[in-house]
Protein backbone atom coordinates (compact mmCIF):
# COMPACT_ATOMS: atom_id res chain seq x y z
CA UNK A 1 0.00 0.00 0.00
CA UNK A 2 1.71 3.47 -0.88
CA UNK A 3 2.24 6.02 1.33
CA UNK A 4 1.89 9.21 0.20
CA UNK A 5 4.31 11.01 3.22
CA UNK A 6 6.97 8.25 3.47
CA UNK A 7 9.25 6.07 0.57
CA UNK A 8 10.51 3.01 2.34
CA UNK A 9 9.71 4.29 5.62
CA UNK A 10 11.68 7.85 5.12
CA UNK A 11 9.94 10.94 4.78
CA UNK A 12 9.76 12.27 1.20
CA UNK A 13 11.11 15.74 0.89
CA UNK A 14 7.89 17.01 -0.44
CA UNK A 15 6.43 16.30 3.39
CA UNK A 16 9.37 18.30 5.06
CA UNK A 17 7.91 21.24 6.37
CA UNK A 18 3.83 19.01 7.24
CA UNK A 19 6.29 17.14 9.32
CA UNK A 20 7.97 20.12 10.96
CA UNK A 21 4.77 21.55 11.84
CA UNK A 22 3.10 18.11 13.13
CA UNK A 23 6.09 18.29 15.45
CA UNK A 24 5.73 21.60 16.28
CA UNK A 25 2.01 21.36 17.29
CA UNK A 26 1.39 18.01 18.62
CA UNK A 27 -1.56 16.15 17.33
CA UNK A 28 -3.98 17.84 20.46
CA UNK A 29 -3.38 20.83 19.89
CA UNK A 30 -4.16 20.48 16.45
CA UNK A 31 -7.10 18.88 16.79
CA UNK A 32 -8.05 21.53 19.00
CA UNK A 33 -7.52 23.88 15.66
CA UNK A 34 -9.26 21.24 13.69
CA UNK A 35 -12.43 22.22 15.88
CA UNK A 36 -12.53 25.39 15.21
CA UNK A 37 -11.51 25.25 11.53
CA UNK A 38 -14.99 23.24 11.57
CA UNK A 39 -16.77 25.64 13.51
CA UNK A 40 -15.25 28.38 11.11
CA UNK A 41 -17.29 26.37 8.42
CA UNK A 42 -20.27 26.32 10.25
CA UNK A 43 -20.06 29.94 10.57
CA UNK A 44 -19.45 30.41 7.16
CA UNK A 45 -21.82 28.10 5.52
CA UNK A 46 -20.00 25.28 4.62
CA UNK A 47 -22.28 22.56 5.11
CA UNK A 48 -23.75 19.50 3.27
CA UNK A 49 -27.00 17.54 3.31
CA UNK A 50 -29.46 15.68 1.55
CA UNK A 51 -32.86 16.76 2.68
CA UNK A 52 -34.62 13.54 1.41
CA UNK A 53 -32.73 11.40 4.37
CA UNK A 54 -33.71 14.09 7.30
CA UNK A 55 -29.43 14.56 8.06
CA UNK A 56 -29.02 17.64 10.10
CA UNK A 57 -29.59 20.35 6.95
CA UNK A 58 -26.59 21.88 8.76
CA UNK A 59 -24.07 18.65 8.38
CA UNK A 60 -20.45 19.65 8.20
CA UNK A 61 -18.07 17.90 5.91
CA UNK A 62 -15.57 16.62 8.18
CA UNK A 63 -12.10 18.71 7.43
CA UNK A 64 -9.20 17.05 8.48
CA UNK A 65 -6.02 19.45 8.53
CA UNK A 66 -3.34 17.48 7.70
CA UNK A 67 -2.48 18.50 3.85
CA UNK A 68 -1.88 16.46 0.98
CA UNK A 69 1.35 17.27 -1.11
CA UNK A 70 1.84 16.62 -4.87
CA UNK A 71 5.29 17.65 -6.52
CA UNK A 72 5.77 18.96 -9.67
CA UNK A 73 6.41 16.06 -11.92
CA UNK A 74 3.32 13.55 -10.18
CA UNK A 75 0.80 16.82 -10.79
CA UNK A 76 2.23 17.20 -14.18
CA UNK A 77 0.68 13.98 -14.67
CA UNK A 78 -2.82 14.54 -12.98
CA UNK A 79 -2.82 17.77 -14.92
CA UNK A 80 -1.91 16.44 -18.25
CA UNK A 81 -4.41 13.46 -17.99
CA UNK A 82 -7.11 15.42 -17.08
CA UNK A 83 -7.13 17.89 -19.74
CA UNK A 84 -6.75 15.42 -22.24
CA UNK A 85 -9.50 12.83 -21.11
CA UNK A 86 -11.83 16.25 -20.27
CA UNK A 87 -11.08 17.13 -24.22
CA UNK A 88 -11.88 13.30 -25.41
CA UNK A 89 -15.33 13.29 -23.05
CA UNK A 90 -15.82 16.92 -24.65
CA UNK A 91 -15.62 15.27 -28.34
CA UNK A 92 -17.70 12.28 -27.76
CA UNK A 93 -21.15 14.15 -26.34
CA UNK A 94 -20.61 16.27 -29.61
CA UNK A 95 -19.94 12.86 -31.58
CA UNK A 96 -23.17 11.32 -29.92
CA UNK A 97 -25.53 14.33 -30.48
CA UNK A 98 -24.12 14.61 -33.95
CA UNK A 99 -22.55 12.42 -36.91
CA UNK A 100 -21.78 9.69 -34.08
CA UNK A 101 -18.58 8.92 -36.21
CA UNK A 102 -17.70 6.23 -33.16
CA UNK A 103 -20.75 4.07 -33.60
CA UNK A 104 -20.01 4.18 -37.56
CA UNK A 105 -16.31 3.06 -36.94
CA UNK A 106 -17.47 0.03 -34.80
CA UNK A 107 -15.82 1.56 -31.61
CA UNK A 108 -18.81 1.99 -29.27
CA UNK A 109 -22.66 0.15 -29.78
CA UNK A 110 -25.21 2.32 -30.60
CA UNK A 111 -27.60 0.90 -28.20
CA UNK A 112 -24.88 1.70 -25.31
CA UNK A 113 -25.97 5.67 -26.68
CA UNK A 114 -29.93 5.10 -26.91
CA UNK A 115 -30.61 2.92 -24.26
CA UNK A 116 -28.61 5.21 -21.95
CA UNK A 117 -31.55 6.90 -19.29
CA UNK A 118 -28.89 10.43 -19.96
CA UNK A 119 -28.88 10.31 -23.39
CA UNK A 120 -31.32 13.07 -24.59
CA UNK A 121 -32.90 12.70 -28.33
CA UNK A 122 -33.93 16.45 -28.18
CA UNK A 123 -30.48 17.46 -27.94
CA UNK A 124 -29.42 15.67 -31.48
CA UNK A 125 -28.34 18.01 -33.83
CA UNK A 126 -27.63 21.13 -31.16
CA UNK A 127 -23.97 22.43 -31.46
CA UNK A 128 -22.89 24.76 -28.95
CA UNK A 129 -20.49 27.69 -28.79
CA UNK A 130 -16.69 26.27 -29.79
CA UNK A 131 -18.48 22.87 -29.79
CA UNK A 132 -17.84 22.67 -25.75
CA UNK A 133 -20.34 20.61 -24.10
CA UNK A 134 -19.33 20.12 -20.87
CA UNK A 135 -17.03 23.19 -19.47
CA UNK A 136 -16.48 21.58 -16.40
CA UNK A 137 -15.55 18.07 -15.10
CA UNK A 138 -14.56 16.68 -12.27
CA UNK A 139 -12.02 14.02 -13.06
CA UNK A 140 -11.84 11.33 -10.22
CA UNK A 141 -8.41 9.85 -9.64
CA UNK A 142 -6.92 7.50 -7.49
CA UNK A 143 -3.40 6.53 -6.90
CA UNK A 144 -1.74 3.14 -6.35
CA UNK A 145 1.90 4.03 -5.95
CA UNK A 146 5.09 6.16 -7.66
CA UNK A 147 3.43 7.76 -10.81
CA UNK A 148 0.83 5.24 -10.68
CA UNK A 149 -2.54 6.88 -11.35
CA UNK A 150 -6.14 5.73 -12.43
CA UNK A 151 -9.08 7.41 -13.45
CA UNK A 152 -12.13 5.90 -11.41
CA UNK A 153 -14.85 7.85 -12.57
CA UNK A 154 -15.74 11.09 -14.61
CA UNK A 155 -18.34 14.09 -14.09
CA UNK A 156 -19.73 15.80 -16.72
CA UNK A 157 -23.09 16.91 -15.97
CA UNK A 158 -22.79 19.05 -12.31
CA UNK A 159 -19.86 17.98 -10.51
CA UNK A 160 -19.51 19.76 -7.07
CA UNK A 161 -16.99 19.76 -4.78
CA UNK A 162 -14.82 22.79 -5.93
CA UNK A 163 -15.99 25.62 -3.30
CA UNK A 164 -14.29 23.20 -0.65
CA UNK A 165 -11.16 23.17 -2.50
CA UNK A 166 -11.30 26.87 -2.32
CA UNK A 167 -12.10 27.28 1.54
CA UNK A 168 -9.87 24.22 2.61
CA UNK A 169 -7.31 26.68 1.84
CA UNK A 170 -8.51 29.60 3.11
CA UNK A 171 -9.26 28.32 6.16
CA UNK A 172 -5.59 26.76 6.66
CA UNK A 173 -4.09 29.87 5.27
CA UNK A 174 -5.97 31.51 7.54
CA UNK A 175 -5.16 29.56 10.68
CA UNK A 176 -1.74 29.17 10.17
CA UNK A 177 -0.05 31.66 8.06
CA UNK A 178 3.27 30.71 8.40
CA UNK A 179 3.08 27.28 6.81
CA UNK A 180 2.88 28.42 3.80
CA UNK A 181 5.50 30.99 3.53
CA UNK A 182 7.80 27.91 3.37
CA UNK A 183 5.69 25.71 1.64
CA UNK A 184 5.96 26.73 -1.29
CA UNK A 185 2.53 25.94 -2.16
CA UNK A 186 0.95 27.15 -5.63
CA UNK A 187 -2.26 29.45 -5.62
CA UNK A 188 -5.78 28.39 -6.12
CA UNK A 189 -7.54 31.69 -5.87
CA UNK A 190 -7.63 32.25 -9.81
CA UNK A 191 -10.32 29.74 -9.93
CA UNK A 192 -13.03 32.23 -9.87
CA UNK A 193 -11.43 34.35 -12.72
CA UNK A 194 -10.45 31.29 -14.79
CA UNK A 195 -14.51 29.68 -15.17
CA UNK A 196 -16.15 33.40 -15.30
CA UNK A 197 -13.48 33.83 -18.71
CA UNK A 198 -14.46 29.93 -19.39
CA UNK A 199 -18.46 31.10 -19.69
CA UNK A 200 -17.69 34.42 -21.53
CA UNK A 201 -15.43 32.43 -23.99
CA UNK A 202 -18.60 30.62 -24.86
CA UNK A 203 -21.40 33.71 -25.44
CA UNK A 204 -24.15 32.44 -27.25
CA UNK A 205 -23.63 33.51 -31.05
CA UNK A 206 -26.46 36.28 -30.82
CA UNK A 207 -24.83 37.87 -27.85
CA UNK A 208 -23.25 41.45 -29.01
CA UNK A 209 -20.77 43.18 -26.36
CA UNK A 210 -19.87 41.26 -23.05
CA UNK A 211 -21.96 38.83 -22.13
CA UNK A 212 -23.86 38.54 -18.84
CA UNK A 213 -23.27 35.70 -16.82
CA UNK A 214 -25.62 34.18 -14.09
CA UNK A 215 -25.81 30.96 -11.66
CA UNK A 216 -29.02 28.68 -11.36
CA UNK A 217 -29.41 27.16 -8.61
CA UNK A 218 -32.79 24.80 -7.46
CA UNK A 219 -32.73 26.76 -4.23
CA UNK A 220 -31.63 26.72 -0.75
CA UNK A 221 -32.63 23.00 -0.04
CA UNK A 222 -29.98 21.52 -2.65
CA UNK A 223 -27.31 20.01 -0.73
CA UNK A 224 -24.58 21.68 -2.42
CA UNK A 225 -26.77 25.33 -2.55
CA UNK A 226 -23.26 26.47 -0.30
CA UNK A 227 -21.39 26.25 -3.56
CA UNK A 228 -23.68 27.49 -5.82
CA UNK A 229 -23.79 30.90 -3.65
CA UNK A 230 -19.79 31.00 -2.95
CA UNK A 231 -19.39 30.17 -6.99
CA UNK A 232 -21.58 33.22 -8.02
CA UNK A 233 -20.39 35.47 -5.08
CA UNK A 234 -16.84 34.86 -6.22
CA UNK A 235 -17.50 35.73 -10.06
CA UNK A 236 -19.57 38.53 -9.28
CA UNK A 237 -22.54 37.25 -10.73
CA UNK A 238 -26.32 36.92 -9.99
CA UNK A 239 -27.21 33.63 -8.25
CA UNK A 240 -31.08 33.22 -9.75
CA UNK A 241 -34.03 30.30 -9.20
CA UNK A 242 -36.06 29.53 -11.61
CA UNK A 243 -38.60 31.59 -10.69
CA UNK A 244 -36.68 34.51 -10.89
CA UNK A 245 -36.04 33.85 -14.92
CA UNK A 246 -38.44 33.93 -17.49
CA UNK A 247 -38.28 33.86 -21.84
CA UNK A 248 -39.54 36.23 -24.16
CA UNK A 249 -38.83 35.99 -28.01
CA UNK A 250 -36.67 32.99 -27.18
CA UNK A 251 -34.55 35.53 -25.35
CA UNK A 252 -34.03 34.39 -21.58
CA UNK A 253 -33.90 37.24 -18.94
CA UNK A 254 -33.53 37.71 -15.12
CA UNK A 255 -35.72 39.39 -12.86
CA UNK A 256 -34.01 42.46 -11.32
CA UNK A 257 -34.79 45.48 -9.22
CA UNK A 258 -33.87 47.37 -12.52
CA UNK A 259 -36.27 45.85 -14.60
CA UNK A 260 -35.50 42.44 -16.91
CA UNK A 261 -31.70 42.05 -17.81
CA UNK A 262 -30.61 39.18 -20.40
CA UNK A 263 -28.49 36.99 -19.39
CA UNK A 264 -25.91 35.41 -22.40
CA UNK A 265 -24.49 32.22 -20.36
CA UNK A 266 -26.23 30.57 -17.54
CA UNK A 267 -24.13 28.02 -15.04
CA UNK A 268 -26.89 25.88 -13.97
CA UNK A 269 -26.36 23.77 -11.36
CA UNK A 270 -29.91 22.15 -12.12
CA UNK A 271 -30.32 18.25 -13.29
CA UNK A 272 -31.58 18.01 -16.94
CA UNK A 273 -35.12 16.76 -16.26
CA UNK A 274 -35.74 19.39 -14.53
CA UNK A 275 -34.52 22.26 -17.04
CA UNK A 276 -37.43 23.51 -19.45
CA UNK A 277 -40.74 21.68 -18.24
CA UNK A 278 -41.41 22.23 -22.28
CA UNK A 279 -39.30 19.93 -23.25
CA UNK A 280 -38.34 17.53 -20.22
CA UNK A 281 -40.10 17.17 -17.34
CA UNK A 282 -43.02 19.05 -17.49
CA UNK A 283 -43.87 19.53 -13.69
CA UNK A 284 -40.82 21.05 -13.57
CA UNK A 285 -40.93 24.44 -11.15
CA UNK A 286 -37.83 24.68 -10.83
CA UNK A 287 -36.64 25.53 -14.63
CA UNK A 288 -37.39 28.10 -17.31
CA UNK A 289 -40.23 27.45 -19.97
CA UNK A 290 -38.51 28.25 -22.95
CA UNK A 291 -35.14 28.12 -22.28
CA UNK A 292 -33.88 25.05 -24.64
CA UNK A 293 -36.13 26.95 -27.40
CA UNK A 294 -33.65 30.23 -26.44
CA UNK A 295 -30.52 28.01 -26.39
CA UNK A 296 -31.16 26.37 -30.03
CA UNK A 297 -31.77 29.73 -30.80
CA UNK A 298 -28.20 31.10 -29.99
CA UNK A 299 -29.69 33.32 -27.48
CA UNK A 300 -28.14 31.43 -24.50
CA UNK A 301 -25.27 29.22 -23.34
CA UNK A 302 -26.13 27.00 -20.91
CA UNK A 303 -22.93 25.74 -18.58
CA UNK A 304 -22.90 22.49 -18.90
CA UNK A 305 -25.35 21.65 -21.99
CA UNK A 306 -28.02 19.32 -21.03
CA UNK A 307 -27.27 15.71 -22.18
CA UNK A 308 -23.20 15.71 -20.94
CA UNK A 309 -24.74 13.18 -18.61
CA UNK A 310 -24.30 10.59 -21.11
CA UNK A 311 -20.79 10.80 -20.13
CA UNK A 312 -20.86 10.01 -16.50
CA UNK A 313 -22.26 6.52 -17.47
CA UNK A 314 -19.55 3.78 -15.63
CA UNK A 315 -20.10 1.46 -18.56
CA UNK A 316 -19.38 4.01 -20.99
CA UNK A 317 -16.81 4.88 -18.56
CA UNK A 318 -14.95 1.89 -20.18
CA UNK A 319 -14.70 3.82 -23.81
CA UNK A 320 -12.84 6.43 -22.71
CA UNK A 321 -9.44 5.08 -23.22
CA UNK A 322 -10.96 4.35 -27.13
CA UNK A 323 -12.32 8.15 -27.03
CA UNK A 324 -8.66 9.66 -26.43
CA UNK A 325 -7.41 7.16 -29.56
CA UNK A 326 -10.25 7.67 -31.73
CA UNK A 327 -10.70 11.64 -31.12
CA UNK A 328 -7.42 12.93 -29.98
CA UNK A 329 -4.82 10.43 -31.66
CA UNK A 330 -3.03 9.98 -28.56
CA UNK A 331 -2.46 7.49 -25.71
CA UNK A 332 -4.32 7.90 -22.56
CA UNK A 333 -1.77 9.68 -20.15
CA UNK A 334 -4.43 8.26 -17.05
CA UNK A 335 -5.56 5.14 -17.47
CA UNK A 336 -8.75 3.77 -16.23
CA UNK A 337 -9.30 1.17 -13.48
CA UNK A 338 -9.49 -2.76 -15.10
CA UNK A 339 -13.36 -2.55 -15.39
CA UNK A 340 -15.94 -5.15 -16.32
CA UNK A 341 -18.95 -4.31 -18.35
CA UNK A 342 -21.56 -7.16 -16.34
CA UNK A 343 -24.04 -7.01 -19.29
CA UNK A 344 -21.09 -9.04 -21.43
CA UNK A 345 -21.88 -12.53 -20.56
CA UNK A 346 -17.80 -13.74 -20.43
CA UNK A 347 -17.32 -10.84 -17.93
CA UNK A 348 -20.80 -11.50 -15.91
CA UNK A 349 -19.18 -14.98 -15.44
CA UNK A 350 -15.59 -13.39 -14.07
CA UNK A 351 -17.64 -11.32 -11.59
CA UNK A 352 -20.22 -13.64 -10.21
CA UNK A 353 -17.12 -16.10 -9.66
CA UNK A 354 -15.17 -13.41 -7.61
CA UNK A 355 -17.66 -11.45 -6.60
CA UNK A 356 -15.94 -11.60 -3.25
CA UNK A 357 -12.89 -9.88 -4.64
CA UNK A 358 -14.24 -7.06 -6.56
CA UNK A 359 -16.01 -3.68 -5.97
CA UNK A 360 -19.48 -3.73 -7.76
CA UNK A 361 -21.16 -0.12 -8.54
CA UNK A 362 -24.64 0.76 -10.21
CA UNK A 363 -23.64 1.99 -13.55
CA UNK A 364 -26.06 4.96 -13.03
CA UNK A 365 -25.01 5.55 -9.16
CA UNK A 366 -23.08 7.92 -7.66
CA UNK A 367 -22.11 8.97 -3.86
CA UNK A 368 -20.58 5.78 -3.04
CA UNK A 369 -24.59 4.31 -2.91
CA UNK A 370 -25.50 0.87 -4.63
CA UNK A 371 -22.09 -0.60 -4.38
CA UNK A 372 -20.48 -3.51 -3.15
CA UNK A 373 -17.05 -3.81 -1.69
CA UNK A 374 -16.26 -7.12 -1.80
CA UNK A 375 -13.27 -7.95 0.84
CA UNK A 376 -15.40 -5.87 3.58
CA UNK A 377 -18.72 -6.95 2.89
CA UNK A 378 -20.35 -10.04 4.67
CA UNK A 379 -21.06 -13.47 2.57
CA UNK A 380 -24.92 -11.96 3.20
CA UNK A 381 -24.02 -9.01 1.53
CA UNK A 382 -22.41 -11.01 -1.45
CA UNK A 383 -25.38 -12.93 -2.46
CA UNK A 384 -27.67 -10.28 -2.10
CA UNK A 385 -25.63 -8.41 -4.72
CA UNK A 386 -24.99 -11.42 -6.62
CA UNK A 387 -29.10 -12.28 -6.95
CA UNK A 388 -29.06 -8.48 -8.18
CA UNK A 389 -26.20 -9.10 -11.26
CA UNK A 390 -28.03 -12.10 -12.11
CA UNK A 391 -31.57 -10.38 -12.23
CA UNK A 392 -30.11 -7.22 -14.10
CA UNK A 393 -26.18 -7.82 -14.97
CA UNK A 394 -26.58 -4.52 -17.52
CA UNK A 395 -27.02 -1.95 -14.61
CA UNK A 396 -23.63 -3.33 -13.41
CA UNK A 397 -19.65 -2.68 -13.93
CA UNK A 398 -17.25 -4.38 -11.17
CA UNK A 399 -13.46 -3.08 -10.52
CA UNK A 400 -10.95 -4.92 -8.85
CA UNK A 401 -10.27 -3.59 -4.99
CA UNK A 402 -6.86 -1.55 -6.00
CA UNK A 403 -4.64 -0.81 -3.13
CA UNK A 404 -5.70 3.28 -2.78
CA UNK A 405 -3.02 5.44 -1.68
CA UNK A 406 -3.30 6.68 2.01
CA UNK A 407 -2.26 10.18 3.42
CA UNK A 408 -2.01 11.00 7.56
CA UNK A 409 -5.01 12.34 9.19
CA UNK A 410 -5.23 13.62 12.60
CA UNK A 411 -7.03 11.31 15.34
CA UNK A 412 -7.22 11.57 18.80
CA UNK A 413 -4.64 8.66 19.18
CA UNK A 414 -2.22 10.52 16.46
CA UNK A 415 -1.18 10.36 12.90
CA UNK A 416 -2.80 7.69 10.99
CA UNK A 417 -3.01 6.80 7.15
CA UNK A 418 -6.24 6.85 5.72
CA UNK A 419 -6.93 6.15 1.78
CA UNK A 420 -7.68 9.13 -0.20
CA UNK A 421 -8.43 9.94 -3.33
CA UNK A 422 -8.63 13.19 -6.12
CA UNK A 423 -10.86 15.48 -8.00
CA UNK A 424 -9.89 17.72 -10.04
CA UNK A 425 -11.92 20.50 -11.87
CA UNK A 426 -11.16 21.20 -15.16
CA UNK A 427 -12.63 24.40 -17.09
CA UNK A 428 -13.02 24.47 -20.91
CA UNK A 429 -13.19 27.36 -22.56
CA UNK A 430 -11.01 29.11 -25.87
CA UNK A 431 -8.50 26.60 -23.82
CA UNK A 432 -8.41 23.85 -21.48
CA UNK A 433 -7.46 23.96 -18.00
CA UNK A 434 -7.54 23.50 -14.20
CA UNK A 435 -6.54 25.03 -10.92
CA UNK A 436 -3.46 23.57 -9.48
CA UNK A 437 -5.37 21.66 -6.96
CA UNK A 438 -8.64 19.66 -5.91
CA UNK A 439 -10.32 18.17 -3.77
CA UNK A 440 -8.89 15.78 -1.75
CA UNK A 441 -11.60 12.98 -0.45
CA UNK A 442 -10.65 11.09 2.46
CA UNK A 443 -12.07 7.81 3.92
CA UNK A 444 -12.10 8.76 7.53
CA UNK A 445 -12.55 4.95 8.60
CA UNK A 446 -9.74 2.87 9.14
CA UNK A 447 -9.99 0.78 6.49
CA UNK A 448 -12.74 1.69 4.09
CA UNK A 449 -11.90 2.75 0.59
CA UNK A 450 -15.37 4.59 0.64
CA UNK A 451 -14.29 8.12 0.38
CA UNK A 452 -17.70 10.21 -0.57
CA UNK A 453 -18.85 12.77 1.81
CA UNK A 454 -22.50 11.18 1.91
CA UNK A 455 -20.66 7.84 3.37
CA UNK A 456 -18.71 9.47 6.14
CA UNK A 457 -15.68 10.81 4.44
CA UNK A 458 -13.59 14.03 5.21
CA UNK A 459 -11.99 16.22 3.27
CA UNK A 460 -8.42 17.68 3.06
CA UNK A 461 -6.48 20.91 1.66
CA UNK A 462 -4.63 19.62 -1.28
CA UNK A 463 -0.85 21.23 -2.21
CA UNK A 464 0.58 21.54 -5.24
CA UNK A 465 4.75 22.60 -4.62
CA UNK A 466 5.85 25.22 -6.97
CA UNK A 467 8.35 24.38 -9.36
CA UNK A 468 10.83 27.67 -8.77
CA UNK A 469 10.38 27.04 -4.66
CA UNK A 470 9.06 30.16 -4.14
CA UNK A 471 6.36 30.58 -1.91
CA UNK A 472 2.74 31.24 -2.60
CA UNK A 473 -0.13 31.04 -0.56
Amino acid sequence: MYNEMFRDSALRAEYAVIDAWLKKHGPVALLERQAEAEELFRRIGITFAVYTEGTDPDRLIPFDMVPRVFNESEWSIVERGSIQRANALNCFIADVYGARNIVKEGIMPEEMILKNPAYLKQMNGYRPPNDIWSHIIGVDIVRTGEGQFYVLEDNCRTPSGVSYVLQNREVMHRMFPDLFEGGHVRPVDGYGELLATAMQDVAPANCSGRPTLALLTPGQYNSAYYEHYFLADLMGIELVEGSDMFVEDDIVYMRTTNGPERVDVLYRRLDDDFMDPEVFFEGSTLGVPGIIRAMKAGNITLVNAPGTGIADDKSIYTYVPDMIRFYLNEEPIIENVPTYCCERPDELKYVLDHLAELVVKEVHGSGGYGMLVGPTSTPEQVEEFRAKLVANPTNYIAQPTLALSTSPVLTPDGMSPRHVDLRPFVISGKKTALIPSGLTRVALQEGSLVVNSSQGGGVKDTWVLSSDRTSHA
